[in-house]
């Protein structure tokens, strides 16, 4: 592969990637029933409405699940993957049916990294500005909210020290490394494509 065909695909993995990650965000801030007055909420609304106000005549929600963000994170992840495979140089005809699957595994590695970063962000705040009505921490913490819960019910209370974020980290990591990433890899997932994971 030449030089300006690693090139163009760092560029459209890099771009779509960021586009990717605004409106898998839209799917997850709507999941986690997020403030969507916050102005980083807006952002993301306001970015992905476009393509997303056709969709939903097609795609209902369903159970408060903003099926649609979903639908079009997973096509967006579809779209990028044929890219990087024709700047390759090879046939994404080829391989058929499994560029979806490849698309669905990525989404998903995706979605437990947006998590796995918000906690770190989350965790680093509570120490440098604990309290902190910045609308970005705020929408930071209603997004690990839902994810730290289950973990501080179980959990012994020890004195205003918040361990929940390590076992949250720890089973995020499992999932990722052990579930996505032998998916995959048994699904014959190229190399080509591993950024996306």
């Amino acid at each position: 592969m030449s030089g300006f065909a690693e090139a163009l695909i760092y560029i459209v993995q890099t771009l779509g990637s960021l586009y990717l990650l605004i409106v898998l965000l839209r799917f997850i801030l709507q999941l986690v029933r997020a403030d969507f007055y916050n102005p980083l909420s807006q952002f993301t609304v306001k970015a992905t409405q476009t393509l997303l106000k056709p969709l939903r005549r097609i795609i209902p929600g369903f159970g408060g699940l903003d099926l649609a963000s979903l639908a079009l994170a997973i096509l967006v992840q579809l779209v990028l993957m044929v890219l990087v495979i024709l700047i390759a140089g090879a046939n994404p005809a080829a391989v058929g049916l499994q560029l979806l699957v490849w698309a669905i595994i990525a989404v998903t590695s995706l979605f437990l990294k947006i998590f796995f970063f918000a906690m770190i962000i989350s965790v680093i705040l509570s120490w440098v500005a604990p309290g902190s009505y910045n609308p970005g921490a705020q929408l930071v913490n209603q997004i690990c909210e839902p994810l730290l819960a289950p973990f501080r019910r179980l959990l012994p209370n020890l004195g205003g020290l918040d361990i929940s974020p390590i076992f949250a980290f720890i089973a995020l990591n499992l999932l990722d490394r052990f579930v996505i990433g032998n998916l995959a890899m048994m699904s014959g997932m190229p190399a080509i494509l591993s950024p996306f994971i």
